[in-house]
């Protein structure tokens, strides 16, 4: 079994991700979070919205509609550009994007002719209304960004930024990919966090180049604070003949994942393409001057983000003589920062205790720190198997409750990286769960 078949048992035994439909046999590329994948989704976008969003003065967020207007995709070129190249088998009928053939003429699951390549449009249909005729069709979004251009005008009279100024977002996408595969990389409905970086363009003037090596740089630096590791990261050029419609340059941050390298992120530079599409400009209120902005778009995807996050933090090693899988993730996204234990789940003294300290961290200490959230309360099994199940879903330290507790008001956390083993005063317990963490 390979490391990723290990981590994709781990997810659904341990909470983090199930097979969307699963009683029902499951529907390929769709995928739901459970309680921890959730927490580990939440902490992502969080701390992206701060780094990106709230600890800027540039920055403005939004939360646009799924469902847009047709003429917003007639206008962005998606829906005649908008495709991959679908080849299909005269043999057994299986269809698959071109790229994917190992050998060109040859099917890798019967061995039978491909057709020729042909576009296939991956953008989803649906109805909207009562009536059910072509007036009545429009798209589900394969992108978030064109809900910040077309919110563009509206940011300016609201708020009248000045250049150079970024919209950014949050939310879902959906593309009718032709083949999904490898679990969370390559799916139907996903989730993007997504800027759109709006700068002045003068004529014979490289400015973009400058707002473009920022930028990437500020995705290099995203990733080191959450714990992509740079050994496994690797930018890559896209050539002209493979970009999208829209972008004069692109690169691709590209990740190890088990199954090979595969893009994670990606940044793109669609100069005055859409802007120039919709219609709009932007007015210098004081030069008086009236261009259309050019674009920097930094685009991250949550999922891949997950899968990636997942790789770098599956480990298997010993500790105390014992095998453990452990998800050593970056203690600021772990999906439970900390749980307290009552060391013996029959001796009610501790029981009570435990609950007394695990409201306190999960709250507020008596020194007035915040409180530690998430946490969890734990009193199933040994403290043995409690430590190795908190192992699996990453919580970096566990708090135990103990009889010594009871005379002297400590506490004994255990390091999840290290299994090292410290007394702290219950009182101090929340700033120091917080030194640690961050």
């Amino acid at each position: 079994m390979d490391n990723l078949e290990k981590i994709v048992s781990l997810a659904k035994r341990r909470g983090f991700i199930y097979p969307s439909s699963d009683i029902y046999g499951g529907l390929a590329g769709a995928w739901d979070y459970g309680p921890l994948g959730v927490l580990l989704k939440n902490n992502i976008k969080s701390l992206w919205w701060k780094k990106f969003v709230l600890d800027r003065d540039d920055m403005y967020g939004i939360d646009s509609a799924i469902l847009m207007n047709t003429k917003v995709w007639e206008a962005s070129g998606h829906i005649k550009e908008f495709s991959d190249k679908l080849v299909e088998c005269k043999k057994c009928h299986k269809r698959f994007r071109a790229e994917q053939l190992k050998e060109e003429f040859c099917c890798h699951v019967c061995g039978g002719e491909i057709t020729e390549p042909r576009k296939f449009n991956t953008m989803f249909k649906t109805l909207i209304g009562s009536a059910e005729d072509s007036a009545s069709q429009i798209y589900l979004r394969p992108e978030t960004a064109q809900g910040m251009f077309v919110n563009f005008k509206n940011i300016i009279d609201s708020f009248h930024p000045k250049i150079p100024f970024g919209i950014a977002q949050i939310g879902k996408a959906f593309r009718n990919e032709i083949t999904p595969c490898d679990f969370i990389f390559r799916i139907r409905e996903f989730e993007q966090m997504e800027i759109e970086y709006f700068i002045k363009q003068p004529n014979g003037v490289l400015a973009w180049e400058k707002s473009f090596e920022y930028w990437l740089n500020q995705m290099h630096d995203w990733m080191k604070e959450i714990g992509i590791s740079g050994k496994n990261i690797f930018d890559r050029e896209v050539e002209e003949k493979d970009r999208a419609h829209y972008s004069k340059r692109t690169i691709d941050i590209d990740y190890n994942y088990p199954f090979g390298r595969g893009e994670l992120y990606g940044i793109a530079y669609r100069a005055d393409f859409d802007l120039k599409n919709h219609g709009l400009d932007y007015y210098d209120e004081e030069t008086k001057e009236t261009f259309t902005p050019h674009v920097i778009e930094p685009t991250f995807g949550i999922d891949r983000t997950i899968l990636a996050l997942l790789c770098e933090a599956y480990s298997e090693d010993e500790m105390g003589g014992e095998k453990r899988i452990v998800l050593k993730f970056n203690p600021k996204i772990a999906p439970v920062k900390a749980a307290v234990f009552p060391l013996l789940k029959n001796k009610p003294e501790l029981v009570e205790k435990a609950k007394e300290v695990y409201a306190m961290v999960k709250k507020d200490s008596p020194a007035g720190e915040a409180g530690i959230q998430p946490a969890m309360f734990d009193d199933n099994g040994n403290i043995g198997k409690r430590y190795r199940r908190q192992d699996e879903i990453g919580t970096p330290f566990c708090v135990t409750v103990d009889f010594e507790t009871l005379d002297n008001d400590t506490v004994t956390v255990r390091s999840r990286d290290t299994g090292e083993q410290e007394r702290v005063k219950i009182d101090e317990l929340t700033k120091f769960l917080h030194n640690a963490i961050s």
